[in-house]
């Protein structure tokens, strides 16, 4: 009877504790869900999906919002959005498997599997590994060559890798990081060659299907037309929400293609939290491989401010995937962005914790504020109020871009006038990764057509001296430029660069790299 006794009170106490835990769970749930509000408000975020992963199980998978201003249609956890660059890791994790089935290895030279591929120095093509694809280290300047993929344009894969070749190079190979979307396009390309099949089809066949993705497409485009629960990109411009058509780089599609769900995504925390194990004994990749693509390959600065708001110390990119720490945990994170929707995704593999926020509006502060709450919900770290961090942080990024703006008008001579007749800045220019650029002269007014990308049209307005200010009709790019000509002692024109104007354009719009010379 004692033993009997014994067993009771231990039952008892196994089942309060439960109840205690189950509780707890409940009142992490519902501050995570009360900070989602307070974050869609402030920052004007319309809708928003969250799944969080936690030892094993799916905690929370829910949609909130909805899917476009205009029609009301709620967020769900099956709505569809695009998670731009969180496709990289799905493609890292591709070439993980060809490495495990012995096709490739990470030291395998590009050139070996694509001749035709040419870095701007001879000595880095022949080095270029498939590690390199994937780390950012190339040399190449941020998003070196994006005006090639982004906005939508009528370049080929064959165009990219030609165009490569005429990039500039920022810096010594393997030396410093430098997000660069070109390498993971042509990581799909590795992909493609190694296994005799497009990209799509192979993320299709060896992630989407395997993990019982169901919903999830590779590219937007092979969405059913009937399938109405498909979140709109929205950008703010000018206090008001402006639905936009998204731009989902579906000809460069493992940068960043694809279309998923909360609910999808859970099940891929899942696996790649548990070393790309799922189901029964079966696994996307071995756990030797699991382990390599969360090593740092290159580094990356931790500033002060760093270190005292996030407990950051050590800061890197491994093959797919951003690594730091957190108050001592590691984090393996990255975040996707396209115009119009961003998203997140955040793990702790020490802790089994995952977290995927998808959005349809460009905040990043939104989503940062989202993933951090729930990282502080679970784990034992410093508490912060994330929506008041991120409301200073934007107050004071806006007051930056008003003194960059009065800085600017204060610098301009307004009594300067160009030294060309209007009609002489009229020509076709070609840039040699880009392609041409035209600019005409109609009743009185330049205008500005990169011939590639029809989202790039607008009219020149004269800054100072040889100095324009391209004005892009489309205003939600928010993406005007400097376009300044260089005269020859002839007067007629050398060539022309150009420079965003805002910091607030995206890294995307690389103008600078640009060299614009009159077409013969």
């Amino acid at each position: 009877m004692q033993i009997s006794l014994i067993r009771f009170v231990f039952v008892c106490l196994c089942m309060l504790a439960f109840q205690g835990n189950a509780a707890t769970s409940k009142d992490k749930i519902a501050q995570i869900e009360q900070h989602i509000d307070r974050v869609m408000t402030e920052f004007q975020v319309p809708g928003v999906a969250i799944a969080i992963v936690k030892d094993g199980e799916v905690v929370l998978e829910k949609g909130y919002g909805v899917t476009n201003v205009a029609t009301g249609q709620l967020v769900n956890e099956t709505t569809l959005f695009g998670i731009a660059s969180n496709t990289k890791a799905m493609t890292a994790a591709l070439l993980a498997q060809l490495v495990d089935e012995g096709k490739i290895s990470w030291r395998t030279k590009v050139s070996d599997i694509i001749p035709e591929f040419q870095m701007p120095d001879a000595y880095v093509t022949r080095q270029f590994t498939v590690i390199d694809l994937l780390a950012h280290n190339s040399g190449l300047g941020l998003g070196a060559g994006d005006l090639m993929i982004w906005p939508h344009t009528d370049h080929s894969l064959s165009d990219i890798i030609k165009g490569i070749r005429y990039l500039p190079e920022e810096s010594s190979f393997r030396s410093e990081f430098a997000y660069d979307n070109l390498m993971y396009i042509i990581a799909g390309e590795v992909i493609a060659r190694v296994t005799g099949k497009p990209w799509h089809v192979v993320i299709q066949q060896r992630i989407f299907d395997p993990l019982g993705m169901e919903s999830t497409k590779p590219f937007y485009s092979m969405i059913d037309s009937s399938n109405k629960n498909v979140a709109n990109a929205h950008v703010p411009l000018n206090g008001k929400l402006n639905v936009v058509g998204g731009n989902f780089l579906e000809k460069f599609a493992a940068a960043g293609s694809v279309a998923s769900n909360v609910k999808d995504m859970g099940k891929w925390l899942k696996a790649i939290l548990n070393e790309g194990n799922y189901g029964a004994e079966q696994s996307l990749f071995s756990e030797r491989q699991s382990h390599f693509m969360w090593q740092p390959k290159t580094l990356l600065p931790v500033s002060k401010n760093a270190t005292k708001d996030y407990g950051m110390n050590f800061y890197a990119y491994g093959l797919g995937w951003f690594l730091n720490d957190i108050h001592g945990y590691k984090m393996v994170h990255h975040s996707g962005g396209i115009l119009g929707m961003v998203s997140k995704v955040a793990l702790i593999p020490e802790e089994k914790l995952g977290v995927v926020v998808l959005t349809n509006q460009q905040s990043g502060s939104a989503f940062n504020a989202i993933f951090r709450e729930v990282l502080q919900q679970y784990l034992d770290i410093p508490k912060t109020d994330w929506l008041a961090f991120y409301q200073q942080r934007e107050a004071k990024y806006a007051a930056r871009l008003v003194e960059q703006r009065e800085n600017q008008a204060a610098a301009r001579d307004v009594n300067s006038k160009p030294s060309l007749p209007l009609a002489s800045y009229a020509n076709v220019y070609k840039d040699n990764w880009y392609g041409d650029i035209e600019i005409s002269l109609h009743d009185g007014q330049l205008h500005m057509q990169f011939t590639r990308t029809k989202a790039l049209a607008g009219v020149l307005e004269h800054f100072q001296h040889n100095t324009f200010i391209v004005r892009w009709h489309d205003r939600t790019l928010e993406a005007d430029a400097y376009v300044n000509f260089d005269l020859n002692e002839d007067g007629s024109i050398e060539q022309a660069t150009m420079k965003a104007v805002s910091d607030k354009t995206d890294f995307s719009f690389d103008f600078h790299d640009l060299t614009l010379k009159v077409k013969k």
